[in-house]
């Protein structure tokens, strides 16, 4: 993996009660990756992770979404956790934010309850994708196709289930990611 994504900054969209492997493993992944995640979320300081239902680690926020600019990142990555995604979805920078990503064509991973974040910004309709077996009606009422897969890439939208499906969700991401990255570089040229 290393050395795929050499110097890409990737958001991470989070905030208190993500669910800390959904955040710690992919950030791990990009990192090894060569990426520079950054994690962007809704208030300064540092945020909490939870373990379930349990309080994990602190993590420091890199930046806020009220004042990210979505064009310095290549990436974005929605990690979940039942509280994260709603706090996250009720947010307008986050979902200003998240659209932008669309808008730009930019690639989008989320995991477990992230789509819910990607329903309220309303770029669902059409898509194939997977999330947390509970989101699934939500995801079908907004128009997307469901489906109980580990991973699914749509376009520029890569989703996954739940921590089990982290291995194929890392994987996956680090090679949409740098596919994103390669169209930059081509363009750039």
């Amino acid at each position: 993996m290393a050395g795929e994504l050499d110097g890409m900054k990737v958001a991470v969209l989070a905030t208190d009660g993500v669910e800390q492997v959904e955040l710690d493993r992919p950030w791990q992944a990009l990192e090894e990756a060569g990426a520079e995640p950054e994690l962007v979320s809704l208030e300064g300081g540092s945020i909490t992770a939870y373990e379930h239902i349990d309080k994990g680690a602190t993590r420091k926020v890199d930046a806020l979404v009220s004042s990210a600019d979505p064009d310095v990142y290549g990436a974005l990555l929605l990690p979940g956790g039942v509280i994260n995604g709603d706090f996250v979805r009720a947010d307008a920078d986050a979902v200003a934010f998240v659209t932008s990503f669309f808008e730009a064509g930019k690639p989008v991973a989320a995991i477990c309850h992230a789509p819910w974040v990607l329903i309220e910004a309303g770029v669902v309709k059409g898509r194939r994708m997977t999330s947390w077996p509970s989101l699934q009606t939500d995801l079908r009422n907004a128009g997307a196709e469901w489906v109980d897969e580990e991973v699914v890439v749509d376009g520029n939208l890569t989703t996954s289930r739940n921590p089990d499906d982290l291995d194929a969700f890392c994987a996956a991401i680090v090679e949409e990611f740098a596919r994103e990255d390669e169209v930059e570089e081509e363009s750039a040229s």
